[in-house]
Order: structure tokens, then C-alpha cells, then sequence
């Protein structure tokens, strides 16, 4: 080998290892930047668990979900009302906003990917997604609440169905895209019409994605507190007539956390410690169920 080849060598030997230093500096400094963001987030976020663990274990006990809500000053009193209009509200919602979003995500996956209708309702799921929750609410009050002169649980069964149905819709349509065109070939070479294609083998292998989207959806609205604001309202004492105001654990949450009375605020707290302990299972449940899709 000549003396020119073998500086030539040289010299790209030196290029390299210039290269894998920077990209070693380059990839220290990116993970820490990560490590530190999410040591930043965690701090935060297990801080906000310690609170609610401390502040709210400590109000719950066997009143917090027999009684209901108090009035100020009083030494005993619970949650039971507003636990049971939330689970109304929230498990009415779901039930009328999942099957709604589940036809919608079929049709968008099915049969409408390339229809200027398809591309319209996804251009309004997208917008429904990112739409302010008290936008919702509004929404209802004037179509609902305004026209019937009276705030309802009715309302806001209907505010959270609405935040329910994009949720449900986006899931599924990505579940269904994601199954193989193979399963519905060879379905259809069977003679299979399409409509059993879709509910005995599109549906059926996608079942646990759009079931742990339907979960995600109940997760999201058990917390929502502007919508009920707008259209249940609350409700001191026990009410299942839906054409009435409607207590709710979200709405309850937030009165009581605002009041100077110390029994409120206490029951405030153990309100965000059941619903943390609910949100917390549903997407513990999600997560095992998507696991087991793999």
C-alpha cells in the first residue's frame, strides 16, 4: 500500500471516529434531557398521588358512601348521591355514545375511506376530539337545558355521550385499519357477504383495541366536571328521575373544594381519591386487555 492510500485511510479512520464522538455527546445530552423531563413529570405527578392518597384516604370511610352530601358545618355526611349520579350519568353515556361511535368507526374504516363522507365525518371527529369539554356543555345547555327551563341528569347524560362518541370513533377506526386486507380476501373468496366480514372477522379480531378505546372514553368522562355544570347542575339529595338536577361526583368535587367549610373540603378530597382509584383501574383494565390483543 502506497503512503498516499494509507493517509487517505488514515484521515477517514479519524472522520469516523470524530463522527461516533459527536453522536456519542449528541446521544449523553438528548437522554438526559429525557431522563430529566420525565424525572420532572414523575415528581409532579407522583407528588399529586401522594396529596390525593393523604388527603383523601383520610375522609373515606363507610358514610363517605352511605350519606349524602351534608350541609356546611355539619359532623356527618358522604358522597352516596353524588356517587350514584355519576355512575348514571357516566354508564347511560356510555351506553349511548358506544354504539354510535362503533357504527361510525366501521363505516369510516369499512366502507368510507376514500368517500368525500368519510373524509367529513373524520374532519368532525377530529374537531369533536379537541373541543373543550365546557364547549360541549354549552352546546347542551342551549339545545337542552335553555328549551326545557330546567337543568336534567337527561343533559347531561347527553353532554358526555357527546364526548364518548369521537373517542370511540377514532379507536375504532384505527383498530379495524389495523387488521390485515388477507382476513377479508379470503373471507369474501368463501362467498362471505360483507357485512359478516366486518361483525365475524374485522370486529371480532379488533374486539379488544375498541373495547379498551370504549374503556379510555368511560375513563375520560368520569372526571369531567364543566359539561355537568352546564346541564345536570348538582343535586343535594338522592335523585334517579333523570328530568331533574343531578348530583355528580365531579361537580360535587369542585363545590366543596371552593367552600371555606372544613367537612367539605375533607369529603372533596376523598371524592378525588374514589374517582383517582376508578380512572386508575379503567386504565389499568385498558392496558391488560390491549396487552393481551398482542
Amino acid at each position: 500500500m502506497s503512503g498516499g492510500a494509507m493517509i487517505r485511510d488514515a484521515g477517514l479512520n479519524a472522520k469516523r471516529l470524530a463522527m461516533h464522538q459527536k453522536r456519542k455527546r449528541v446521544n449523553a445530552v438528548a437522554l438526559t434531557l429525557s431522563l430529566g423531563a420525565m424525572a420532572f413529570g414523575l415528581f409532579w405527578l407522583m407528588w399529586i398521588l401522594f396529596e390525593t392518597v393523604r388527603l383523601g384516604f383520610g375522609g373515606l370511610n363507610l358514610a363517605t358512601l352511605t350519606e349524602m352530601t351534608p350541609p356546611p358545618m355539619a359532623e356527618t355526611g358522604g358522597l352516596a348521591n353524588a356517587i350514584f349520579g355519576s355512575l348514571v350519568m357516566v354508564g347511560l353515556a356510555t351506553a349511548l355514545g358506544t354504539p354510535i361511535g362503533v357504527m361510525a368507526g366501521i363505516y369510516l374504516a369499512e366502507y368510507g375511506q376514500k368517500t368525500w363522507l368519510g373524509s367529513t365525518v373524520r374532519f368532525i371527529n377530529d374537531i369533536l376530539l379537541s373541543a373543550p369539554s365546557i364547549v360541549v356543555g354549552l352546546f347542551i345547555y342551549g339545545l337542552v337545558v335553555a328549551r326545557m327551563h330546567s337543568f336534567s341528569g337527561f343533559a347531561g347524560v347527553l353532554a358526555l355521550a357527546l364526548i364518548v362518541i369521537p373517542v370511540v370513533i377514532r379507536t375504532t377506526e384505527n383498530m379495524l385499519s389495523l387488521i390485515p386486507n388477507a382476513l377479508r380476501e379470503a373471507a369474501y373468496a368463501l362467498g362471505t357477504p360483507k357485512w359478516k366480514v366486518i361483525l365475524s372477522v374485522t370486529l371480532k379480531s379488533a374486539r379488544a383495541g375498541v373495547l379498551t378505546g370504549i374503556l379510555l372514553a368511560l375513563a375520560r368522562i368520569s372526571g369531567e366536571t364543566a359539561p355537568l355544570l352546564f346541564t345536570a347542575l348538582s343535586n343535594q339529595f338522592w335523585t334517579s328521575d333523570l328530568s331533574q338536577p343531578m348530583a355528580s361526583l365531579p361537580v360535587t368535587i369542585f363545590k366543596f373544594a371552593m367552600s371555606p367549610y372544613e367537612n367539605w373540603q375533607k369529603l372533596a378530597w376523598a371524592g378525588v381519591f374514589i374517582i383517582t382509584l376508578g380512572v386508575l383501574a379503567l386504565n389499568i383494565l385498558a392496558r391488560v386487555l390491549f396487552k393481551n390483543k398482542h
